[in-house]
């Protein structure tokens, strides 16, 4: 099996026209749509959420729990190393590479957050269920925050398992987790932004940032998509 950095690799040279939507106007819908199918369906060589799932659930001898984690572990190693890979450039690469670290790791933690799911039972191709697993990369901080300004009317749980698919529900999760990522990718804070600018001395600022963020999501997911029904039930 490809190692994490590898993975990161494959992924980080994959995501050039994907990450060029991210600088269009109102794209959040349609960037975050072919991120889904990426991370999901997989692309080239990276296996998708479906197949990740199920290589770690066979390792861990279905135990679904261990299985779990294992993802959310390899899928932080994953996010640092593909973090790393986006930000070597420095300033002359700049204007292309805080987009493409912007959706590579969105394809990382989304696959994550997938793969999570599936093994608790939630169908992939629902679309209530996409629209939740979009919402969870918010993190529980912010999902918690975004539910008391009214701005979204539920937790990701309770969207996945909703009666019906809400489309407009759908596009306000894609613009808030765009505009999350955008402004975490891309430093909020100064001192952030310019170290990612010194090459080499940004690579490793993205990969631990990127990894944070990722494991935080990963326990997020983990804690809010509870198990739904016994696997192929």
């Amino acid at each position: 099996m490809p190692s994490a950095q590898d993975v990161g690799k494959m992924i980080a040279r994959g995501i050039g026209p994907v990450a060029t939507m991210v600088a269009q106007p109102h794209a959040a819908g349609g960037v975050l749509r072919r991120v889904l199918e990426v991370a999901i369906d997989g692309y080239g060589k990276v296996p998708g959420a479906k197949a990740s799932a199920a290589r770690h659930l066979q390792r861990h001898e279905g135990d679904v729990d261990r299985a779990v984690e294992a993802l959310i572990d390899f899928h932080v190693r994953l996010a640092s190393a593909q973090g790393f890979v986006t930000n070597l450039g420095g300033v002359a690469t700049l204007p292309v590479a805080v987009p493409a670290n912007l959706t590579g790791v969105a394809v990382v933690q989304v696959r994550m957050v997938a793969a999570i799911a599936h093994l608790r039972g939630y169908d992939l191709d629902d679309n209530r269920v996409r629209t939740a697993l979009v919402m969870c990369l918010l993190g529980g901080e912010e999902v918690v925050k975004l539910i008391k300004e009214g701005k979204l009317p539920t937790s990701p749980m309770a969207i996945a398992t909703a009666p019906v698919f809400d489309p407009e529900l759908d596009a306000r999760v894609a613009d808030a987790v765009v505009t999350d990522l955008a402004g975490r990718v891309g430093g909020k804070n100064l001192a952030l932004v310019l170290t990612k600018r010194v090459p080499l001395v940004g690579g490793g600022i993205g990969a631990v940032v990127d990894g944070v963020a990722t494991h935080q999501i990963g326990k997020y997911a983990k804690s809010e998509l509870v198990r739904r029904r016994a696997l192929g039930g």
